[in-house]
């Protein structure tokens, strides 16, 4: 439990006044706020004449999000996201988001998500067939590109089927590859996607006017319906959830496969027990989720990247009406920070935090830590609605690979930390394929 705090109390200041949570430097500042003053600590931002509350603690991580999340609203940030997104199931609030979510959550359900089987198989063996050539010439493949580059391939087949192919060959190339193509997130990208919706709302007129029948996220969306009215989604929050499932199934899944490989090429013991599990696995040509399942230390050993190097390492919420959060009072309309790159290396509740150890997520050690003390993909109502789909997409990608490659690191430049909107590695990591 967390120590209670002198009644009316504030929690200990950071000296430093800044932007906290949106600075290039915000992480490595918050990594030493933390060393110094624990679980709960505040900072001045000069730019909003307000404080913003930073917590650490599974308890206060799942009052937030869990047992008194009505108390709390998106907070600080998602005015840069909104410009990107819309009013995506992301960014929206309110009754528009229950809305939506209602609509989309059966979209997601495990039986849809096997469906697409075939779909990332496909897309992992053409990834293998480009890579074959690359293998017997020795050639280094930029692994940060080569998995941002799947994962978005994989993400568009997804939403948009067939069609995909037909709009390509229609403008001479993918018009979603500037998801890709362009690392920046600023307001010129932001134009660049949101000028992308012209072409999404003619491909759903095109669907409406033919009436064919596919099995995408786009049909699905059409023919979603509201529980209370029966009535389907608006045009502009159709696209806007299109627009999200790109930017959210793309850029997250590609950081989680970036990461998970360069920490097995950094851990040879680690590596050689996931091969040893694959390989004792029946090759199949399109893994089925539960089939998928089945491999319970190749799922161990993404859950452990992605405790390492959560895509999300920051949720940002406000409160409505004043709360206690560390046993401190926080007032109504306070920004408050979960840092989660923090919380899954917080030494009291994992062993050796630093340390590459998939073998904490096996079942017998789960009752060892907090539940609230891991959640890559947050908790509560609004966990992300595809978190399935994304442990899906990078099972069968490392079933497919790990078959066939074992990955070398070859360091060019020093391994440093992105920490924007996702935690990405500041500079393409390169790796050497070697034929197993």
């Amino acid at each position: 439990m967390i120590a209670a705090a002198p009644a009316n109390s504030a929690p200990p200041e950071a000296e430093l006044q800044f932007d906290v949570g949106s600075t290039d430097d915000s992480l490595e500042r918050m990594i030493e706020l933390f060393a110094r003053h624990g679980d709960t600590y505040r900072v001045f931002v000069p730019s909003r004449r307000s404080y913003t509350y930073v917590i650490h603690h599974p308890d206060d991580v799942k009052r937030v999000l869990v047992s008194n999340h009505r108390n709390y609203t998106k907070g600080v940030g998602l005015d840069r996201v909104k410009i990107l997104l819309g009013k995506g199931i992301m960014t929206s609030e309110g009754e528009l988001w229950k809305r939506q979510r209602y609509m989309m959550q059966p979209l997601f359900h495990r039986r849809v998500i096997t469906g697409f089987a075939a779909q990332i198989a496909q897309a992992n063996d053409r990834c293998i067939a480009r890579w074959e050539g690359l293998a017997r010439s020795g050639e280094l493949i930029n692994l940060t590109d080569e998995m941002s580059e799947l994962t978005l391939e994989i993400v568009l087949r997804s939403i948009f089927g067939s069609d995909l192919d037909r709009l390509a060959q229609q403008l001479g190339g993918n018009p979603f590859e500037v998801v890709t193509k362009e690392q920046s997130r600023d307001l010129q990208f932001a134009y660049k996607f949101r000028s992308l919706t012209k072409l999404v709302a003619q491909l759903i007129a095109q669907r409406r006017a033919t009436q064919e029948e596919h099995f995408d996220y786009i049909a699905m969306l059409m023919n979603a319906r509201d529980k209370e009215s029966g009535e389907p989604m608006g045009e502009r929050e159709l696209i806007d959830e299109v627009m999200t499932l790109i930017v959210a199934g793309h850029e997250t899944t590609a950081s989680g496969l970036n990461w998970t490989w360069y920490l097995l090429a950094q851990h040879p013991r680690v590596e050689a027990r996931l091969h040893a599990e694959i390989d004792a696995a029946a090759e199949v040509a399109a893994p089925t989720l539960s089939e998928m399942d089945s491999l319970l230390y190749t799922r161990s050993v993404i859950d452990e990247a992605l405790r390492l190097y959560p895509p999300g390492w920051l949720l940002s919420r406000r409160t409505i009406e004043a709360d206690m959060l560390g046993g401190y009072p926080v007032p109504a309309g306070t920004n408050v920070l979960l840092p989660l790159y923090l919380l899954h290396r917080h030494p009291r509740f994992w062993r050796n935090p630093e340390e590459f150890d998939p073998e904490r997520f096996a079942p017998e050690h789960e009752a060892e830590r907090p539940r609230f003390a891991y959640m890559p993909f947050a908790a509560g109502p609004r966990h992300c609605i595809g978190e399935t789909f994304a442990l899906y997409e990078m099972l069968v990608h490392l079933y497919k690979v790990a078959r066939r490659y074992r990955l070398s690191y070859v360091p060019d430049k020093p391994l440093e930390l992105e920490a924007q909107i996702n935690l990405r590695t500041r500079h393409p990591l390169h790796m050497r394929l070697e034929a197993r």
